[in-house]
């Protein structure tokens, strides 16, 4: 039994997303270690609400309403913090950025679309933040 072009190029896409996770992850956690978001009190970034964000990206085909998401979110409270150095800024720059970038390298190599790559690398992305996240909230006591 052979595979079929389609199936490999699918493999190899797979393959560099699979190659790209270590990024993701460190790219995220060192966002939750060092930007300007909610850490106690009243203002706390709760797991739930990265959680919400994680359901927004598992239910959209779209980067936008992902980014938007998280602005909303920024508009009701500061638990994602505000301006430059927050949470929230980084996460969108990361989308935007980094992020997108090796989408687009992962694409051109195996001369695929784009866009369901962009959007696997940023769901990993917000997975793997919300698992840290539980790892600073829980795990450091």
């Amino acid at each position: 039994m052979s595979i079929s072009t389609e199936q490999r190029i699918e493999l190899q896409v797979q393959k560099a997303i699979r190659q790209t996770e270590d990024d993701l992850v460190i790219w995220i956690q060192d966002a939750l270690d060092t930007c300007e978001y909610g850490k106690s009190g009243k203002e706390e970034l709760e797991e739930s609400q990265f959680r919400n964000l994680v359901r927004v990206a598992d239910t959209t085909d779209s980067a936008e309403v992902i980014k938007n998401f998280l602005r909303y979110q920024v508009g009701r409270d500061k638990k994602w913090g505000r301006g430059e150095k927050s949470l929230a800024t980084r996460v969108i720059q990361d989308i935007d950025g980094n992020i997108k970038k090796n989408a687009g390298i992962i694409a051109e190599c195996s001369q695929t679309d784009f866009k369901p790559i962009w959007l696997e690398l940023i769901r990993r992305y917000l997975g793997y933040g919300s698992r840290h996240l539980k790892y600073l909230k829980d795990g450091k006591n």
